[in-house]
Parts: structure tokens; C-alpha cells; sequence
């Protein structure tokens, strides 16, 4: 195991890598989480762990007066904001958008790897695949029309990493069959002329609890943590558990 004192110290600009990092690396390795995993509302981490660390916005001169080896931040970090990290030396790793589990995977190998800590990379992954085959529903099971809701109709279409998460825990998710992307618009008047089984809503937009939707006897409807639906890694864990016992609730605990 590298000694600490050639270990990277890390800043980390987005909230899906703090999430990683929080497992995967020495607390004194990291110099700084982003300021969006301040928020309880949408934070992947505990916030009693972020608050045992600097919290940054990612302004340049922020960054450079925590004096990094690394800098973590998503794919879409502005051309200027590059240019500057290669001309003060400052290393900069970003992380693409996560499309399905097996993004996530690689994502904590890759973090494991550049903290110094491979071997807490791979014990995180198996972790993450105990815990998605607890999750899994009974061979043969049908899977449950599901719909996830966002503030102002929006939901998570094909290609995303909660329409992979649905799946593999035994739901359908609606709008992907049905052709929405991510961040489309599900109207109203859909959900009420085709409804499914269950309505996962995130956050408390007035839309997701209009009163016409109590005409749906036949559906069930849910809170779905926003914490649990943008990040990967150790979040996986805790969002397959989520699903998995909302799946068993309809069924009276079975399956």
C-alpha cells in the first residue's frame, strides 16, 4: 500500500465523484468535496461526512488555494477552465455522464486507482453487485410499469443509469419503452390515459401531486430520494435497496 505521504490529495468538483471518493480514498487525501453535496436535499453523501471537509464552488482561485495534485470534475468543464488547470500544472480527471451500472463500475475502478487505492475500488464494486443481486426480483418475475417523476413532468428515459437501476430491479420503466428521453417532458394527461403501476416522484413540484391523479385507485405512488437518482458508485447501493423494497410493498412483501 502506497505510504500517505505520496499519496494525491484531491479536490472534487462534482458531487457523483464525491460520492466515490468518500470510499474510496483517505479522508486526509481530500482536500475538498463540491458545495453541491452540501445540500441534504440532493447530496449523495452524508452530510455529517461533508462537513468534516472544505466545500468548494470551483471558482480557479479556489481550487488553486487548496493546492491539489488532482482535480476531479464532471465531462463538461469549460475550455478556458481547462486551459487554466494546464497552465498553473494543476491535473485535471472528469468523469462522464454514468448511462448505466457498468459506467458506474468503471468510474470506481478509475477513481480507486488514481487516489492509490485499487484494492477499496474493487471491494466498493462487489458491494455494489451484492447488493443488486439482493435487489433482483424472483426468475420469471413480470416486471411493474413504472414511472419516475420529476419537478415539471420531467423523466428518466433510455440510456440513464435510474432506467438501468429499474430494471435490473424489477420494473419497467415507462417512458424509456415508450420512447422519452432524458429530461422529456411525461404530460399529465399520459400518465392519466395510460397509468402505471407506480409513480416514483422526486421532490415536491405541484405537478406531481395533482389532484387528478387520485382518480389513478389503481397506482401507487412513492417518494423517490433525489440523493438516490443522479450519482452511481456507493449510491447504487442504497437506491437498489429502495426499489427493491418498493417492488416487495406491492407485492405484500413477497418478491
Amino acid at each position: 500500500m502506497p505510504r500517505a505521504a505520496s499519496l494525491p490529495r484531491i479536490v472534487s468538483l462534482n458531487p457523483c465523484s464525491d460520492a466515490i471518493l468518500a470510499e474510496v480514498a483517505d479522508p486526509a487525501q481530500i482536500l475538498a468535496y463540491s458545495a453541491y453535496s452540501r445540500d441534504p436535499a440532493s447530496s449523495s453523501l452524508p452530510i455529517a461526512k461533508v462537513r468534516r471537509h472544505a466545500t468548494t464552488h470551483g471558482t480557479i482561485e479556489e481550487v488553486v488555494a487548496l493546492q491539489p495534485d488532482v482535480v476531479i470534475d464532471g465531462e463538461f468543464v469549460a475550455p478556458a477552465t481547462r486551459a487554466a488547470y494546464r497552465r498553473l500544472g494543476l491535473r485535471l480527471e472528469t468523469l462522464r455522464t454514468q448511462h448505466n451500472v457498468a459506467d458506474s463500475l468503471g468510474d470506481v475502478r478509475r477513481l480507486a486507482a488514481i487516489v492509490g487505492h485499487p484494492e477499496r475500488g474493487e471491494a466498493l464494486v462487489r458491494r455494489i453487485e451484492a447488493a443488486l443481486a439482493a435487489a433482483a426480483p424472483p426468475p420469471g418475475a413480470v416486471p411493474v410499469d413504472a414511472v419516475l417523476w420529476e419537478w415539471g413532468g420531467m423523466v428518466a428515459g433510455q440510456g440513464t443509469l435510474i432506467d438501468d437501476l429499474l430494471g435490473r430491479t424489477g420494473f419497467a420503466n415507462l417512458p424509456a419503452r415508450e420512447g422519452y428521453g432524458q429530461a422529456d417532458i411525461y404530460p399529465l394527461e399520459r400518465m392519466l390515459a395510460h397509468p402505471p403501476r407506480v409513480i416514483l416522484t422526486v421532490g415536491h413540484d405541484r405537478m406531481l401531486r395533482h389532484p387528478a391523479l387520485g382518480v389513478l385507485t389503481g397506482t401507487m405512488r412513492a417518494e423517490f430520494p433525489a440523493g438516490l437518482l443522479y450519482c452511481g458508485g456507493p449510491t447504487i447501493i442504497r437506491a437498489a435497496a429502495r426499489l427493491a423494497a418498493l417492488r416487495r410493498s406491492l407485492n405484500g412483501g413477497r418478491g
